[in-house]
């Protein structure tokens, strides 16, 4: 990967922990240059790899705008409650009853409250509210609302039933207000049961999530800047997860959704702290995320990376800090345009929301080095080799910042700890 700014090709990126984040954060001095790959390098064509037998992929399935078929798994459980939850807060889902009980119908389980769907249906009435953007006349096909998960934790879970924990961000608002759409954190649980070779949400509750400051280094967009993210020009992430034993991705579709799967697992995997603590762990994702034309730079770029930070830091293993902090990072997806495609090589941009800084140790830890949030777009050129997509380059694009959460204080640093850890990883990044 070549993290190069559009603006300037010719000199390495500022990439902050979390997924290639510019904003990097000087203020716990973690930003790093790295440089990756090299933006011009042409997409492996199968004659330059090692050829093995076609893997047989079962294509993620998609019913009624619910992605649905998942491992009888934790992670499988994790990556199900995660894009119901991405569902639930699509514009799609909150604007239209009949949309919203067809995804209701194929996401709750048959035990389900028959109050669920009322309370649903209350519950989207009253966020569409908030796709006006403030605006009494604002164009409905202009409204925005995206949704991503920064971390997840099973609190339960055995092959019958478990209960996730995930913290969310999401971005709501309308392109054709005045106003720029509001960031808001949530914290939701999702209950699931096993049913009919599926997870189904029993129930799910949702409250009022850690809030991560904006960095100081992005300002807020206009509201006309999110107009690219409305519904029919940008889709949801659907988050995957491997059921493989040896690698962390099985091998994705030969078309547009794999490739966003790809791209949207490569940059998620990137956002997780084990990137600069567990040299294993990050060698792995390497192999199972870039090309193998790029794989050696990458490799190289990397460790010298997580070398830097480690050292700044202080970290050990566990990504604790010399003062009893933990590094946090994470990186959600907010949604997903395929900017070109040809057989060999597709080109995806991503709308991002990164978290990094440190966790402080207790109440009395200096809040200067509380976690910060960022959003950013990225573009991830992939190439098709050997039977699946595979990252060449991840180029940091222009910011697209929404308004900070009105009347909400940002959390204390040391409540970030519990986010941080290897527990609270995505499904992606098992």
């Amino acid at each position: 990967m070549a993290p190069r700014t559009r603006t300037d090709r010719s000199g390495p990126a500022r990439w902050g922990i979390a997924a290639g984040t510019v904003t990097a954060l000087t203020t716990v001095a973690i930003g790093v240059s790295v440089t990756t790959g090299n933006t011009s390098t042409a997409p492996t064509t199968p004659s330059e790899e090692p050829q093995h037998p076609p893997t047989t992929t079962t294509a993620a399935r998609v019913t009624d705008g619910v992605p649905v078929g998942y491992s009888r798994t934790e992670p499988g459980a994790k990556a199900a409650a995660a894009n119901f939850v991405i569902v639930r807060g699509s514009v799609g889902y909150l604007t239209s009853a009949p949309a919203r009980h067809r995804a209701l119908a194929v996401m709750n389980a048959e035990g389900a409250d028959r109050g669920t769907v009322t309370e649903a249906d209350k519950e989207a009435d009253k966020a569409a509210k908030e796709l006006h953007g403030g605006a009494k006349k604002a164009d409905s096909s202009q409204a925005i609302s995206r949704t991503g998960v920064l971390s997840s934790r099973a609190l339960a879970f055995d092959i019958h039933r478990a209960a996730i924990r995930l913290w969310t961000t999401t971005v709501r608002g309308n392109a054709s207000s005045h106003s720029s759409p509001h960031l808001a954190f949530g914290s939701v649980t999702v209950n699931l049961t096993w049913e009919h070779g599926d997870w189904k949400t029993d129930s799910m509750t949702s409250g009022t999530g850690l809030v991560a400051p904006l960095s100081p280094q992005q300002a807020t967009n206009p509201a006309g800047d999110f107009s690219e993210y409305v519904r029919g020009k940008a889709k949801d992430p659907v988050l995957r997860r491997s059921t493989g034993a040896e690698s962390l991705v099985d091998p994705y579709e030969h078309d547009a959704q794999g490739a966003a799967a790809a791209a949207t697992n490569a940059v998620t995997l990137y956002g997780d702290p084990r990137f600069f603590t567990d040299t294993g762990w990050r060698h792995r994702m390497l192999r199972a995320t870039a090309a193998p034309s790029v794989l050696a730079s990458v490799t190289n770029d990397a460790d010298s990376t997580a070398q830097l930070v480690t050292e700044n830091r202080q970290l050990d293993a566990d990504g604790r800090t010399a003062d009893g902090g933990r590094l946090v990072t994470r990186t959600a997806v907010l949604a997903t345009r395929v900017l070109s495609r040809s057989g060999q090589a597709t080109s995806v941009e991503l709308w991002t929301a990164s978290v990094g800084g440190v966790a402080g140790a207790d109440e009395t830890a200096d809040e200067t080095e509380r976690p910060q949030v960022a959003f950013q777009r990225m573009a991830v050129d992939l190439a098709w080799v050997n039977h699946t997509w595979k990252t060449m380059t991840v180029t940091q694009g222009q910011p697209l910042v929404p308004a900070p959460p009105a009347r909400e204080q940002a959390s204390p640093a040391s409540s970030f700890a519990d986010v941080g850890g290897v527990s609270d990883a995505s499904a992606l990044a098992g």
